[in-house]
C-alpha cells in the first residue's frame, strides 16, 4: 500500500518540559496518530539550533531515500523552528520530485495542554495528498508556504513563518559539510573586525545582514573589497525587497562596487545556505 514518509529530527514537536519548565528534545516519533498510512523514520533527534550542514545534508538525503520507493506519496520532515527555513530551503534545491515533500514543527511542546503540533502535522498531510505546487513547502500555523524564501517571523506565534516566494532553481545534489561560510550582523559603527576574524578562521564565502535595504559604511565596503571570497547582502529587515539604491560610500552600491552580490528576497540564514551550495559546486 501507498504510503508517507515522516522524517523526524527532535525540535518542539518531539519535547517535553521538566520540573523547572524547561523544554527538552524527546525520542522522536509521532506520539498521535494520523489519519493516514505513514512510515516513521526516527533519523535524530535535537534541538534545530544545534543542526549544522551535515545534520542538514543527513536530513536532505533521508528525503531522497525515503522517495526512492515507489510506494512514497510523499514525505513529511517534524524538525524545529529555529532552523527550520535552512534545511528546508536545502531540500528545496535539490528537489525535482513532483512528489510532495512538506516541512513543520510545532511552537508548543509535546505535552502542553493544547499543543500545535498534531494540527500542523495533519495540514502537512493534506498538503501531500492534495499538492499545491512543484517544490518543498511549510505547513505551519494554518498556513502553507513555499521554501524558498522562507524566514521565522516570530519567536511563539503559532504562525511563526513567512515567505518571500523567491523563485525556484533546481540544482543536482551537493554536499555541504565542511564548506564554511558565515554570517556577518552589521549595525551602527560596525567595523572590518568579523570580517577579518571569519576570514582567518577559513571562511570561503560571507553573507551580511546589513541594515535598510542592504547598507553599510565606508569601512565595511573597504573589507569586502579586499576580502577574495564571494560576499552576498541580505537585511536584518524581516520584509521587503534588498536592494542596491543607495551609494555615498556605505550603501548598496558601493557593496556591489566593491563586489558583493546582492539577494533580493533571501535572508541571511537562507542566503547562507544557497551561497554554501553554490561554493561546494565550485559554482
Amino acid at each position: 500500500m501507498s504510503h508517507i514518509a515522516v522524517v523526524t529530527t527532535g525540535g518542539t514537536i518531539a519535547s517535553s518540559r521538566d520540573e523547572n519548565g524547561i523544554s527538552r528534545p524527546g525520542a522522536g516519533g509521532l506520539g498521535f496518530e494520523l489519519a493516514a498510512e505513514v512510515k516513521v523514520i526516527d533519523l535524530m533527534s535535537g534541538d534545530s539550533s544545534t543542526f549544522d550542514f551535515a545534520a542538514m545534508d543527513r536530513i536532505v538525503d533521508a528525503v531522497a531515500l525515503a522517495l526512492s520507493d515507489s510506494e512514497c506519496r510523499g514525505v513529511i520532515v517534524l524538525h524545529g523552528t529555529d532552523t527550520m527555513e535552512e534545511t528546508a530551503l536545502l531540500a528545496d534545491l535539490f528537489h525535482d520530485d513532483p512528489r510532495p515533500v512538506v516541512f513543520t514543527g510545532a511552537q508548543r511542546t509535546a505535552d502542553h495542554e493544547s499543543p500545535d503540533g498534531p494540527s500542523n502535522v495533519e495540514a502537512a498531510v493534506n498538503v501531500v495528498l492534495n499538492p499545491v505546487g512543484e517544490g518543498v513547502f511549510v505547513a505551519f500555523g494554518g498556513r502553507v508556504l513555499p521554501a524558498r524564501g522562507l524566514s521565522k517571523w516570530h519567536t511563539s506565534a503559532l504562525d511563526a513563518f513567512v515567505s518571500s516566494a523567491e523563485p525556484r532553481e533546481v540544482m543536482p545534489r551537493i554536499p555541504i559539510a565542511g564548506t564554511r561560510v558565515d554570517i556577518v550582523a552589521l549595525y551602527p559603527g560596525a567595523d572590518a573586525v568579523a570580517i577579518e576574524a571569519y576570514l582567518a578562521a577559513g571562511a570561503e564565502g560571507l553573507v551580511l545582514e546589513a541594515t535598510g535595504s542592504g547598507n553599510t559604511n565606508p569601512q565595511v565596503v573597504a573589507a569586502v573589497k579586499a576580502c577574495g571570497v564571494p560576499v552576498v547582502v541580505t537585511t536584518r529587515v524581516p520584509v521587503g525587497a534588498i536592494e542596491p539604491t543607495y551609494g555615498g560610500g556605505g550603501g548598496g552600491a558601493d557593496l556591489v562596487d566593491a563586489g558583493a552580490v546582492f539577494s533580493p528576497l533571501l535572508r541571511a540564514g537562507q542566503a547562507r545556505v544557497l551561497l554554501a551550495v553554490k561554493i561546494a559546486a565550485n559554482r
